[in-house]
């Protein structure tokens, strides 16, 4: 990998991680659905207009846009708002690679080799870890809602790659249509029209920099950067840089909201990130999809592959998080 691109991956990670303490300085603006929202709506437009039809079945943006931007992130803000810290939410994310080889187990026929499975129980215990910190520092209802939104990323890596869209970019744009309006809904429905239009009423230049920032640079950029490099070098080359994400997470979340890292969450880190380093980066045996069945690529170079899908980090919110989207990420820590 040439140094220019090597530090390409190290931004998109960089971004990615910072993002979760984006997210919560956000938070701090907007209730967490009209956030989200918001933040797929500008991810949206006006770059629908630039990126061309949609290169995939409308089936799989509107899965993908379900799982991804409605459930998992949906499920992600409102855990940071009900008191995730930012840094950790960007480190328990990470258990979506485990979801994603038990769906792909389950779904397509991808057999659990024995490595996966040592990574997978690795990852697990980190996460066992890191709920008994939380549990003696911050709510665990809000922890395992964040879980749960790496079992709903787990959803959407799996029908990602089912996809297998010759395009990130275009794909990632499409895929911000479809949360949109559901978002909204939601937010009408569960924190109020009052509480909505106050957020709105109130948006100064802060608030704004926050949705920019999401959208465009973790959503956009990210992911637009990431598709780059997986189509020049090899996923197994690619996808390492995405466990950086937890590590720029958890550094920015101490330096900017003063969020502190105890002994224990350094535990949970090691274990989780190496868990999921050996559940991502192992060679996965059974039945891979063929790219013409799945999405009708030209080639399977122009195809994400499993390695990389299962390396996409968290917002990604992408975005980035899809990260995103796909990617992902004021003041004190709501811990």
């Amino acid at each position: 990998m040439r140094p220019t691109h090597l530090l390409l991956a190290v931004c998109v990670a960089a971004t990615w991680g910072v993002n979760f303490v984006v997210i919560e300085i956000g938070l701090d603006h907007f209730p967490p659905l009209l956030l989200s929202a918001l933040r797929f709506l500008l991810a949206a437009l006006p770059a629908v207009f630039l990126v061309g039809r949609p290169k995939v079945a409308w089936k799989w943006i509107v899965g993908v846009g379900l799982a991804l931007g409605v459930a998992k992130f949906g499920l992600v803000f409102v855990g940071m708002d009900q008191g995730m810290p930012a840094g950790l939410t960007s480190l328990v994310l990470q258990i979506q690679a485990v979801f994603t080889a038990l769906i792909a187990f389950a779904v397509l026929g991808e057999r659990l080799t024995g490595l996966r499975v040592a990574g997978m129980a690795v990852a697990v215990a980190g996460i066992a870890v890191a709920a008994v910190d939380e549990g003696s520092t911050g709510p665990l209802p809000a922890f395992a809602l964040v879980v749960l939104g790496g079992a709903c990323w787990g959803v959407s890596n799996v029908l990602t790659r089912k996809a297998s869209p010759p395009d990130a970019l275009n794909f990632m744009v499409w895929v911000s249509t479809v949360p949109v309006l559901p978002l909204l809904v939601l937010s009408l429905l569960t924190e109020g029209a009052d509480r909505d239009l106050a957020a709105l009423r109130a948006l100064d230049m802060e608030g704004v920099g926050v949705i920019l920032f999401i959208a465009w640079v973790s959503t956009v950029f990210g992911f637009g950067a990431w598709g780059w490099l997986i189509k020049r070098h090899p996923a197994s080359t690619v996808a390492p840089f995405s466990l950086l994400v937890p590590v720029f997470g958890m550094a920015s979340a101490w330096l900017l909201l003063d969020e502190a890292v105890s002994p224990l969450r350094w535990a949970a880190a090691a274990l989780l990130v190496t868990g999921v380093a050996m559940t991502s980066l192992a060679r996965p045996g059974g039945n891979r999809v063929a790219a013409t069945a799945a999405g009708g690529a030209d080639s399977a170079a122009d195809v994400p592959t499993k390695e990389a899908l299962d390396g996409i980090p968290a917002d990604r919110p992408a975005a980035g998080g899809l990260a995103g989207a796909a990617g992902a990420a004021g003041g004190a820590s709501r811990g």
